[in-house]
Parts: structure tokens; sequence; C-alpha cells
């Protein structure tokens, strides 16, 4: 079974479906205990940093998440998702993350690029660095909407980087835990097979 987590900031439902179109076990909860038992979880996320994490205190999802993401089981953030992993972020000042990653959220530069960065782009794969990505070709397009992005403290964590004004960090690894700042259930045939690979390594 793999849990969506519901901490009243996700895109659910999206996931939800996509997730069922591939013929997975899931379901979307709140339960620490469900999460806790879960094969796998999936963080999804819109929404700002700080109410998020105010959300995840409420309702007692703090710990689970972070033993949840230890790289010790399949784990997928997407989005806020995974920049909640971090332990700050500039959108809300003195807020602690999950402190599962290393690094940081900063906002884009003020540059010609509109903010947010919004619409399809593409990701420079670093290979080996998760199976979630395996078959993906590099330089495909996916779909993303953030203003936002991650920077990670360890080279290592890095998975995947795209250009917008600069080129930061747009997905991360570490064990069994991958996170995204784009949305596979919303970029087509390519973040269907990220998310079949997920599926898979459960």
């Amino acid at each position: 079974m793999i849990a969506i987590c519901d901490y009243g900031a996700g895109n659910l439902l999206n996931v939800y479906k996509a997730l069922q179109h591939l013929g997975a076990a899931c379901s979307v909860t709140s339960d620490p205990t469900e999460i806790t038992k879960a094969q796998a979880v999936i963080l999804p996320g819109v929404g700002a940093f700080g109410d998020a994490m105010k959300e995840i205190h409420k309702r007692g999802l703090y710990d689970v998440l972070r033993k949840a993401a230890d790289g010790n089981k399949p784990f997928l953030g997407i989005c806020l998702g995974l920049q909640l992993l971090f332990s700050k972020s500039e959108e809300s000042p003195g807020v602690k993350g999950l402190c599962v990653l290393p690094g940081e959220v900063k906002r884009f530069p003020m540059t010609d690029r509109k903010v947010p960065h919004m619409g399809w782009n593409d990701i420079t794969i670093r290979p080996g660095t998760t199976p979630v990505f395996d078959g993906v070709t590099d330089g495909t397009f996916v779909y993303f909407v953030h203003s936002y992005y991650c920077v990670c403290k360890e080279e290592n964590d890095v998975s995947a980087t795209t250009e917008y004004g600069i080129r930061y960090h747009s997905a991360a690894a570490r064990g069994l835990l991958t996170a995204t700042q784009f949305h596979p259930e919303k970029s087509g045939e390519a973040g269907l097979l990220i998310l079949e690979n997920f599926v898979k390594s459960v």
C-alpha cells in the first residue's frame, strides 16, 4: 500500500488518479499510523511552506514523515513536498522544515523571467541517482509551478537540475527517497513513467 499524505496542502486527487491508472494500491490519509505502516509514502503539495509545516505539526505528522523519508523505504516528494524536506525556506522565515535533506529553499532572483515558474521545462538528469528516473530521457520536459527553488548542500543529493534564469536543483534523491520540484502527475507520459518506476520500487 502506498500512502498519499494529506496535510491539507496537496494536489491529492491528481496523484491518486495517476496511481490508480497504474494499478497501484494506494490511499489518501492523514493517519500517522497508516502512514507508518505503508510500504511507501508520497508527500505531494502546493501552497506555502509555513502553512504546510503548521498543518504537519497539527496533525502529528512531523516525526512520522521524517522517519518515512529517512531513505529506508520508497518515498516520493512532489513540489512543496520536496521543499518541506529541507530545513528552511525564504518563503517562511523562522519556520523549521522536516530537516531530512541538508540545504534550503530560496526565492527565484529578480530577472526577466516571470515568477512563478509555471509551465513546461526540461530537466538535466544526473545518472544513477534514483531508479525513479529509469527510462526517462535527459532533457525531457515536465510541468512546473513554483516561486521558490531548492539548494541541496550536498551535491550527491542532486538528481536533476533545470534552467530558469539560474540553474537550480529540480530533483533530489537519497537512498529510497526521491523528490521532484515538478509535478509527475501533470507531466504526461514522462510523468507517468516516473510514477510507474516509483510504484515498481515498492
